[in-house]
């Protein structure tokens, strides 16, 4: 009993002076910043050996550089309207979205998307009920896999059909979407989402599949095999496997995917990452999935010894470049603005694995749903556009770094409110 009584008076005496000396450091480091000299007037380009602010402790920490014009991931994007593709003048028929990362082969550049061409536009997502084996339920149902070449990334010549749906009960009879290139040991691979039913019917429901072509112009011979399943009941990405994306990291195959969890409205959407040494699997999935935990696409691309990730739409961290030296610990590495929807890249070290990425400059991108309103489009069908950045090591153009964006007052005035949002203000100030 003594020697318990000694022990704790002990742990006590100990855990006295304890206190005593944080509170004095406490004392110390109130009186230091008492003392402290104001901040440098030219930023420092490396961190100041003294006390900073939680925020200026970001800016060293988290970003590349201080100054956004000096950080090799933050860009602003530009948009620009292509050449050689028809929409049937917008009547909601024909549609083309989610294109693949760009690739160049033959001395041009070569796209795959998402092609849609039906007797009527779709019925909607909640209207899943109304779709027929012609009539679509959303944008992306009853849809194949086209691909176009281009000489300069503006001007393309659609080629037709890479993968059409295959007959039922084949995986993806229902529609073959979301498209991505991976090119591995001389020959080429097609991941894609793969529906055996109406988008909507009880979700956005489908596994990965893929197909292999000794060429980018094919033939394609279609896997009727689940490359990624679903996960377990009960998991983030038990009913979809969404947007797979390949790239060639550390010698491997990773295929970062996408999963909407939850039940829609209030459903968030987050990428994983699964990783292979075959490009037909077995795929194994990162034990830490979800590794984002916003972003609507996936769309990364090797950076340094890295790999970085554009992430749009969805999340406490949506408008942000990520980046994570490992290709797994993503951390936000700058924030901007009226960033690519469906960013598909034109990626020339995609396939390298040289730990050396060097980034992205340009690629392609769609434009659906409320962006196109203003022409009547309301979710009828999408169409493609290309957007350039700077976030490469080899490009250096001030203009993509400015971080000051001018828009339209009308673009602003777009974002109109409600009517149930009037008839509330109206309430409120009766």
């Amino acid at each position: 009993m003594k020697n318990l009584k000694l022990i704790i008076s002990i742990f006590y005496f100990l855990l006295l002076i304890s206190c005593n000396q944080e509170a004095k450091k406490d004392q110390e480091k109130e009186v230091s910043l008492e003392n402290l000299k104001g901040y440098p007037w030219h930023i420092p380009q490396t961190k100041p050996d003294r006390p900073l602010s939680a925020a200026n402790e970001r800016l060293y920490d988290r970003y590349m550089a201080p100054r956004p014009q000096d950080n090799e991931l933050f860009s602003q994007f530009k948009y620009t309207k292509l050449k050689g593709f028809d929409y049937s003048n917008g009547d909601g028929t024909e549609s083309r979205r989610d294109p693949s990362k760009i690739i160049k082969e033959n001395g041009k550049y070569y796209v795959w998307y998402t092609y849609r061409k039906t007797i009527k536009p779709p019925v909607g997502f909640g209207r899943a009920h109304l779709s027929t084996d012609k009539i679509p339920s959303t944008d992306w149902d009853l849809a194949d896999i086209w691909y176009a070449t281009s000489k300069d990334g503006i001007t393309w010549q659609e080629q037709g059909p890479a993968i059409k749906r295959p007959e039922k009960p084949a995986l993806g009879w229902r529609s073959v979407t979301t498209t991505d290139i991976l090119k591995w040991k001389g020959k080429y691979y097609l991941y894609f989402q793969a529906f055996n039913e109406a988008s909507g019917t009880k979700g956005d429901h489908c596994p990965v599949a893929a197909a292999y072509a000794d060429s980018p112009d094919g033939p394609w011979t279609i896997v009727d095999q689940e490359i990624i399943p679903n996960g377990e009941s009960g998991t983030w990405d038990q009913y979809s496997i969404h947007d797979p994306y390949p790239l060639v990291y550390k010698g491997k195959i990773y295929i970062y995917y996408k999963a909407a969890y939850g039940v829609r409205p209030e459903y968030i959407v987050a990428a994983g990452l699964a990783i292979a040494d075959n490009p037909l699997g077995p795929f194994k999935k990162h034990p830490l999935n979800p590794l984002f935990n916003s972003g609507h696409e996936t769309a990364m691309f090797p950076f340094k010894e890295g790999i970085a990730a554009i992430i749009t739409r969805d999340g406490n961290e949506n408008s942000t470049i990520q980046y994570a030296p490992d290709g797994v610990t993503f951390d936000i590495a700058s924030v901007t603005a009226l960033l690519p929807f469906a960013a598909g890249a034109y990626v020339p070290d995609a396939f390298t694995s040289n730990g050396n990425g060097r980034g992205i400059t340009w690629g392609l991108s769609h434009f659906t749903g409320s962006q196109g309103a203003s022409t009547g489009n309301r979710r009828k069908y999408s169409y493609l556009a290309r957007f350039d950045c700077d976030l490469s090591l080899d490009l250096n153009d001030p203009q993509m770094k400015d971080t000051r964006l001018y828009l339209d007052p009308e673009v602003y005035f777009s974002r109109k409110l409600s009517k149930k949002q009037l008839n509330r203000i109206q309430k409120e100030n009766e």
